[in-house]
């Protein structure tokens, strides 16, 4: 801060007799009290009181609070749309969870119908095979069938000979001669049937 040769001066002090004011050298009973709170300036500044907040309020009146309010209700519109707007994104949201559920519920369904016919198909298919398989075996058995029926006849025209030879063996063996070989056939076909 700079200081001047002429501010930095002291000035003397002031004398009790004719006080004064040292800054303005003007006696201090010159001023009085002061002004606002001198009763005689009362009925003037309640007068300007009243007509500053008569100004106030006219201008709060007439310029403030219609922005004010202008404010208030774009802000209840906007609120107002938000919600409209949410409720609105709501219903589509509970309709897209409905028609979601409802597409699970008939995937679901359709899962199930698709479940069943491969199971349907499955037990067709090991059917046919079954059944193929039965008559496969069926043949095999009539075949095996025939082939033992063709050795039992093979087998039992022999064994009329093994049984001819046979007999007449064990005749000469216990008489000691031949036996003819119509005699020992006619016994041995007697046998038989």
């Amino acid at each position: 801060m700079f200081v001047t040769s002429a501010f930095a001066q002291e000035s003397a002090p002031a004398t009790t007799e004719g006080d004064t004011h040292s800054a303005t050298g003007v006696p201090a009973e010159a001023h009085g009290a002061f002004p606002p709170f001198d009763p005689a300036t009362f009925p003037s500044q309640l007068l300007w009181l009243a007509i500053t907040f008569g100004l106030f309020y006219l201008f709060l009146k007439r310029v403030v609070m219609p922005r004010v309010g202008g404010i208030i209700d774009v802000r209840n519109d906007r609120i107002s749309k938000d919600l409209d707007q949410a409720s609105k994104l709501k219903g589509e949201a509970d309709a897209a969870v409905a028609a979601y559920e409802q597409e699970l519920a008939e995937a679901k369904k359709n899962a199930n119908s698709i479940g069943q016919q491969a199971t349907d198909a499955a037990k067709a298919e090991a059917d046919t095979a079954r059944k193929k398989i039965e008559a496969a075996l069926d043949q095999k058995l009539g075949e095996a069938e025939a082939r033992i029926a063709s050795i039992k006849a093979s087998a039992m025209k022999e064994v009329g000979g093994i049984a001819e030879d046979t007999a007449s063996e064990i005749v000469e063996a216990l008489v000691g001669g031949k036996a003819s070989k119509a005699e020992v056939a006619a016994a041995v076909k007697s046998v038989a049937r």
